[in-house]
């Protein structure tokens, strides 16, 4: 089943499992859905799974830069050389935060947790994995 939003058990790995205090590294690997899936009676036009991360975007960017945090790299995925087959990607963001407390206290904001309607009708399949540099 494709995977666009942690459950309670993974985010709470997630604090155990990632230090305190240091700057962190987000990498976020993203496949949209061809047009958004907006629930049933959404108040919002229709639109491609592309158009709807950047509807996202606009708040999770702004959220980032005042905790802190910035877009370190933003690529195109073209191929995977070591993978399995099925799992292909639209784009990788790598979003750099302060510490994990900074990223915590952004996703539990009122206005980005009201943004990720728009993450979660745009992708299909993602991965978000918690890394720190060496």
């Amino acid at each position: 089943m494709p995977s666009v939003n942690p459950s309670p058990e993974q985010l709470a790995a997630y604090v155990a499992a990632m230090p305190a205090g240091v700057p962190i590294l987000m990498l976020n690997l993203l496949r949209y859905n061809a047009q958004a899936t907006y629930p049933a009676g959404s108040q919002h036009s229709p639109c491609s799974g592309r158009e709807a991360y950047a509807r996202y975007s606009r708040v999770a960017l702004a959220k980032a830069q005042a905790c802190g945090g910035a877009v370190e790299v933003r690529a195109r995925a073209h191929a995977a050389l070591i993978a399995p087959a099925e799992e292909q990607w639209d784009d990788l963001l790598l979003v750099s935060y302060p510490s994990k407390e900074a990223f915590l206290a952004m996703i539990s904001d009122h206005e980005y947790q009201a943004a990720t309607e728009h993450r979660s009708a745009a992708l299909a399949d993602s991965r978000l994995i918690g890394t720190t540099r060496y």
